[in-house]
């Protein structure tokens, strides 16, 4: 096998977006699932750590090791049919594949463009659309997978897990917080971040492509009429008969939209939200309309796409905020303090009164159809970056006490085990080790990940 010990490649490998640098002694970069099988029995063999890595879209440092060897999967990238591809290709640039051909696969997070399918279903990824579609893992049928020991499986939900699995109850909302309590091997896989197997392809479960997709992006003058807005967009999700069935709902706060207006002109308001449907060809305007009237919504400064054009255009809307907050940053140089929480519904309003008080600049953001939201502490100095972990810790507390999790999308990796262990305790912790050691007893495979 191929080693890369060159310092100027390796460095590329060892950070991810969450700014969390590692070392490494090798990178290897398999072109086969036989390829990967032979390096994981040579790591057992030579009891060498092995990270796998994808293309470093990671918050939470899980593909940044401290030792050993790295094993990327970009090179696993050839999409065999339209449900059956590489671990290793971009997702993104799979979707546009899959859509060229009338099909839909409807994971949608926001690095699609720059993570992999295997990385997707690795954390079990999920974005705006899983409101209505779930994350990544009910759209996955089956994968090929590269145990600890070597050993090569194709797996579905018909495979047992070779090991018991502890159980436990997870908390009733949106997460990916933890191993998941399966009742097979797939969906103990799917989430698992690498850490009991290398998955080097993946098969897809595909739906028709909407036909046409209606976009709203609706202001609010008051937190108020947005959360009296907000409940009755979501009493779809349990009554298919009712007239408003968003398959995304996007929150802005007032902060996130003064920092988007300095880049794309935008009405004054307290809040937003942007808000996609899908429709056979009659987009569902006037019932949209009426629930914004009903609300107080400001509807004369509704913006309103039903074009691929115009979509385009309000997803340009909403990176701006992105490409805002990394200007921010850059120009501080201090890394911001990024919340990834979920509540009940009941649970929302108070957590969004405690995501106003930060005491220094931030904005708050997110899928707050699924009451999972993303509070940004854009600190300026290292003290206002102590306090903005400080208040993170508060707020995770609170999150699990109201029923939450301490991670709804991003997965634990290495920069979260603390916070897991608050959420589920050191007993559940600890089965999940005694699980680790029993499918990797040398501790080779993805080393201080999640636990």
């Amino acid at each position: 096998m191929k080693t890369v010990t060159d310092p100027a490649i390796l460095d590329a490998y060892l950070v991810d977006a969450s700014n969390t640098r590692g070392s490494a002694e090798a990178l290897v970069r398999p072109e086969s699932t036989e390829e990967v099988a032979a390096i994981v029995r040579h790591c057992q063999a030579a009891g060498i750590p092995l990270t796998v890595t994808a293309r470093r879209t990671s918050t939470t440092a899980a593909p940044i090791p401290d030792s050993g060897w790295l094993l990327s999967t970009e090179k696993l990238n050839v999409l065999h049919a339209l449900d059956d591809a590489g671990a290793g290709i971009v997702l993104g640039d799979y979707q546009d594949q899959v859509e060229a051909a009338g099909m839909f696969f409807p994971p949608d997070p926001t690095s699609r463009n720059e993570c992999s399918l295997g990385g997707a279903v690795a954390c079990n990824a999920s974005g705006a659309r899983s409101y209505r579609y779930g994350p990544t893992r009910p759209w996955i049928r089956q994968v090929e997978v590269v145990l600890p020991d070597g050993t090569v499986m194709r797996v579905d939900r018909a495979t047992p897990s070779p090991w018991p699995v502890p159980e436990w109850q997870e908390p009733k909302v949106k997460t990916a917080a933890g191993y998941f309590p399966a009742t097979n091997f797939l969906d103990l896989l799917i989430g698992a971040e690498g850490t009991l197997g290398i998955i080097t392809r993946v098969w897809t479960h595909l739906l028709p492509l909407p036909a046409h997709v209606l976009a709203l992006f609706a202001f609010f003058p008051t937190r108020a009429s947005m959360l009296e807005f907000l409940a009755e967009a979501r009493a779809g999700r349990q009554d298919r008969s009712a007239p408003l069935q968003p398959r995304c709902l996007e929150y802005f706060d007032r902060r996130s939209l003064d920092l988007i207006r300095s880049r794309v002109p935008l009405t004054n308001a307290d809040c937003a939200l942007l808000i996609e449907v899908e429709h056979d060809g009659e987009p569902p305007l006037e019932a949209w309309f009426d629930a914004l009237v009903r609300h107080g919504a400001l509807v004369d400064d509704t913006i309103v796409a039903d074009d691929d054009a115009g979509l385009a255009r309000l997803h340009a809307i909403r990176h701006a905020l992105p490409a805002a907050v990394n200007e921010i940053i850059a120009r501080t140089g201090v890394r911001k303090v990024g919340t990834d929480f979920a509540v009940p519904d009941a649970a929302l309003p108070e957590m969004l009164d405690r995501y106003d008080d930060t005491g220094m600049p931030a904005v708050c953001f997110g899928h707050i159809g699924d009451n999972h939201l993303h509070l940004n502490f854009l600190p300026t100095t290292p003290a206002e970056w102590k306090d903005a972990k400080d208040r993170y810790m508060a707020l995770a507390r609170r999150a699990v006490e109201l029923g939450g999790t301490v991670s709804a999308e991003h997965g634990i990796g290495r920069l979260k085990r603390a916070h897991l262990e608050m959420m589920v305790g050191s007993a559940q912790v600890e089965a999940w080790r005694a699980m680790r050691r029993l499918a990797d007893p040398r501790a080779i495979l993805g080393r201080g990940v999640m636990v």
